[in-house]
């Protein structure tokens, strides 16, 4: 049986924490950033972790169990 291919797209967009979650960057940090405010910009700086509902998805996406 052949290997199950990784998405390309996935990888690069989103990480796997140490307990086994998965990060992801936050949207609407790209550009137009002129005319928000410092601290929607700073708070769009982090990594969150990814909701229930995407999870199955996204394991999909990375070929995870």
């Amino acid at each position: 049986m052949p290997k199950v291919k990784t998405n390309s797209g996935a990888k690069k967009r989103f990480a796997l924490t140490g307990s086994g979650k998965i990060k992801r960057k936050h949207a609407y940090k790209s550009h137009i950033l002129t005319k928000k405010t410092k601290k929607q910009k700073r708070n769009l700086r982090h990594f969150t972790v990814l909701s229930s509902a995407d999870n199955k998805n996204v394991r999909s996406l990375l070929a995870l169990r």
